[in-house]
């Protein structure tokens, strides 16, 4: 591959940073965060690409970790391969540029490779697991799936303490879940379901309920059910905010009212998830993080 065809790669999939629920490195951080968190995100994109089968066509991604072309397009094959590459960062010149942007702030954060494995874990997971049985299952994958960003987030800031890793696993958590809210049909597209089967029996609903345009009452009580739960854990993680200071106390009130937001665009969609993701409102986001700065929600 040419340079700038390895340019190229990195830069699609950092240019899908625009189109996230939340900031990735929004402008009031200090640089030296925003490029750290911009790595961070690098690593995290690209690692959900694989699991979900996005990558950018051509098989450049497969070419860079060493997969052979016949192999391109195995996603545990590929995943086995970033995970190598990953190690690679802390022992050794990773050969993927996503990977190679992250190694300095491995290195000047003190990053450990475990939240790193944790989200390949839960992309391996993704391609051998595609239904929860109960809720405690669901928090083992969001686990893997979900808390290691923020654990990066308070390790790349130097803000990292066992309470605070406690109150950003809840974050992590709910936002996973209002995530899975939102996507019941483009996660049904790709033969996931997200909502656990004990609640699905619990309120009626079959899997074929959630293929339909519009949800009937019994999905609406599911989805209502699962958002007061994820509200709770925004509510436990809330404290957060308040236990930090300056510009990163504003980036977490983005995460605790972007989740907020969302529950409410959600509820005034009746709890109907099934034609799109509800859209929250700009202003409601913006009154949303006061509100969170003030320790009012």
């Amino acid at each position: 591959m040419t340079a700038a065809d390895v340019a190229d790669t990195e830069r699609s999939t950092l240019a899908k940073a625009a189109d996230e629920n939340f900031p990735v490195a929004p402008f009031f951080l200090p640089r030296a965060w925003r490029e750290d968190l911009v790595a961070v995100y690098g690593f995290a994109r690209l690692v959900d690409d694989i699991g979900d089968g996005d990558l950018a066509p051509g098989g450049a991604d497969a070419r860079l970790l060493g997969v052979p072309a016949a192999e391109a397009e195995d996603r545990l094959v590929l995943l086995d391969a970033f995970e190598a590459d990953l190690r690679r960062v802390f022992d050794g010149t990773p050969r993927h540029p996503l990977l190679r942007r992250l190694q300095p702030t491995v290195r000047r954060r003190s990053l450990t490779p475990e939240p790193f494995l944790g989200l390949i874990a839960a992309n391996r997971q993704d391609q051998l697991v595609t239904r929860y049985e109960t809720y405690d299952d669901l928090l083992a994958y969001c686990e893997l799936s979900a808390n290691p960003v923020g654990r990066l987030v308070l390790a790349v800031t130097g803000t990292a303490t066992p309470e605070r890793v406690r109150r950003s696993d809840a974050i992590c958590t709910a936002l996973q879940i209002v995530e899975h809210l939102q996507d019941v049909a483009e996660d049904l597209g790709r033969d996931r379901v997200y909502l656990p089967a004990t609640d699905m029996k619990r309120f009626h609903v079959q899997e074929a309920d959630l293929a339909a345009a519009t949800a009937g009452a019994s999905v609406r009580a599911l989805v209502a059910f699962e958002a007061r739960r994820a509200r709770d854990l925004l509510d436990e993680g809330a404290p957060l905010v308040g236990s930090v200071h300056g510009r990163l106390r504003l980036l977490l009130a983005g995460f605790v009212a972007g989740g907020r937001v969302a529950l409410h665009a959600i509820a005034a969609a009746h709890h109907d998830v099934l034609p799109g993701p509800p859209k929250p409102g700009r202003l409601r986001l913006l009154r949303e993080v006061g509100v969170t700065l003030r320790g009012e929600g």
